[in-house]
């Protein structure tokens, strides 16, 4: 089984998982259900271990495979010196200028969780209108500015606590920062919206598989919809866990030769055992290091908001080398 044949088995449950996740998250927004402050960080809190913080673990393997087909010892200090110089480099920019860290955080995450949509989309979608680099290109913007910009423009005090819980645990204070004024709000959302549709109808023009330029703009649309009404702690938690780490998941399994046997029989299991089996490590290092960081940041957290702040700046030093590796597969794999 090629890797061809391993993307049309995962295709359906890598992108059903996050429409599903995100269609479940939403019943209570539309039902006028206010959720728990435990219930809105529910999802963060299992993004630890549900595929979030784990789908970042797999990096030492996820590409060397990708580059050359196959792992080897030699690429371990290849990742690792990426993961130490990357990450120690923005871990000291926390502690020095943690409000510029945190809203630099914001940006990378913005680039990050748009790249993570283009592969999925055209590996597992056929979406053959993001062969245009300008498309490719507006979608990007689109995708990531979904989760990082939309629950700005619909929750606006919320989202400046959020950020504001960045930057706390590092001593950092967030005053009152352009982006939330009502009319900066009012430009970006405008902006932002027609960008949406202008990449949209560049891509229905360069579509040649029009199912799958359905499948790009219904979850575009739906993204949009879900991140303007729903609370945007528990939304981002949910499409960090279900839709973006899902579909890094699913690209990283298939390119796991040991697992394409078990997907040609319809065993989805096995693979995300031997998924599991491989970020465990790197999962624990990970929570072992973030419990040092709380430790010795300058305003060690005490609520629960202290703590979900804590844990995203630390999941930011971690996507800044992150993003350096999937940028690497991207190449390698002509994404």
């Amino acid at each position: 089984m090629g890797v061809a044949d391993a993307r049309r088995a995962l295709a359906t449950p890598a992108l059903a998982a996050g429409w599903v996740g995100v269609a479940v998250a939403a019943l209570p927004s539309i039902l006028g259900v206010s959720l728990s402050p435990t219930a809105r960080y529910a999802p963060l809190a299992a993004s630890v271990v549900v595929f979030g913080l784990p789908h970042g673990a797999i990096d030492w393997v996820a590409l060397p495979r990708a580059v050359t087909g196959k792992f080897t010892a030699r690429w371990l200090p290849v990742v690792g010196a990426l993961y130490l110089l990357l990450g120690g480099a923005y871990a000291a920019v926390w502690f020095l200028w943690p409000v510029p860290a945190a809203l630099a955080f914001v940006a990378l995450t913005w680039f990050h969780w748009g790249q993570g949509d283009i592969y999925p989309l055209r590996a597992f979608a056929g979406a053959d209108h993001l062969d245009s680099r300008g498309v490719r290109a507006g979608t990007l913007l689109v995708r990531g500015g979904l989760p990082m910009l939309v629950p700005l423009l619909g929750h606006p005090e919320t989202y400046r606590d959020v950020v504001a819980a960045f930057a706390a645990p590092f001593g950092g204070r967030v005053g009152d920062l352009a982006i939330f004024d009502s009319e900066v709000r009012f430009a970006l959302g405008v902006a932002f919206a027609a960008l949406t549709v202008g990449t949209l109808a560049a891509g229905r023009l360069a579509a040649e598989n029009r199912r799958a330029w359905r499948v790009d703009a219904g979850e575009t649309l739906g993204l949009w919809a879900f991140f303007l009404v729903a609370p945007p702690v528990f939304a981002v938690g949910v499409y960090f866990c279900l839709w973006h780490s899902v579909r890094h998941v699913a690209r990283a399994v298939e390119l796991d030769d040991r697992s394409r046997p078990a997907l040609a029989r319809g065993d989805l299991l096995g693979p995300l055992r031997r998924f599991a089996v491989e970020a465990a490590p790197l999962t624990a290092a990970a929570l072992a290091l973030l419990g040092g960081l709380a430790v010795v940041v300058p305003d060690p957290p005490t609520t629960l908001s202290g703590w979900s702040g804590l844990y995203l700046a630390f999941v930011a030093i971690l996507t800044l080398p992150h993003v350096a590796v999937v940028t690497w597969m991207d190449r390698a794999q002509g994404a």
